[in-house]
């Protein structure tokens, strides 16, 4: 079952990374996986969810800090020391490689994580933007494959582990601190 599943994941791979390989994706992909690209985005949101946003938008940043470091911690630092997969860049002779070869391990993706648990935590708050959120995060996991550097697998666990890992973190809120921020 684990070499089917292997399989479908190369075949998807392949597709993704190779079949529809194009000179706009090797601009615009390698653009959108580079951390750099994100942090003047986040470090505004930031700013303006403390500066702006009351108490609430306090809470707002810590939810989503506590998300993405136990997403980028589970990712990281569990799974893929422990499950060890090698990075289709490093295992697949005919990958279409737009960013540094790296020889760290491949699942789950950290990118897919971090961006799905951020994606969870502000459409939780701020709902009428969502689709835009979790559009952003996609693209994000998307570029990881076409940039050569994680199977599709790889981006989708680490999407369900950001989501999953989010919403813990929203409930923990909902339920123990939420209501004792009322009473004050």
């Amino acid at each position: 079952m684990l070499e089917f599943l292997n399989n479908i994941d190369t075949q998807l791979f392949l597709f993704l990374n190779v079949s529809i390989a194009n000179p706009f994706f090797d601009v615009f992909m390698p653009f959108i996986t580079n951390k750099w690209t994100w942090v003047p985005i986040w470090l505004v949101t930031i700013i303006g969810l403390l500066w702006k946003g009351g108490k609430e938008g306090k809470w707002i940043v810590l939810i989503a800090i506590i998300s993405v470091s136990s997403a980028d911690l589970v990712g990281h630092r569990l799974l893929k020391k422990n499950i060890k997969r090698i990075r289709p860049c490093n295992a697949i002779e005919q990958v279409h490689l737009t960013v540094k070869r790296t020889g760290s391990f491949s699942m789950p993706s950290n990118h897919a994580a971090n961006f799905f648990a951020l994606a969870t935590v502000f459409s939780f708050f701020f709902r009428r933007y969502r689709f835009i959120f979790f559009f952003l995060a996609a693209l994000v996991a998307f570029s990881r494959i076409s940039v050569g550097v994680h199977y599709p697998f790889d981006a989708l666990v680490g999407a369900l582990i950001g989501m999953m890992l989010a919403g813990l973190v929203i409930k923990i809120y909902l339920k123990y601190l939420k209501p004792k921020l009322q009473l004050n």
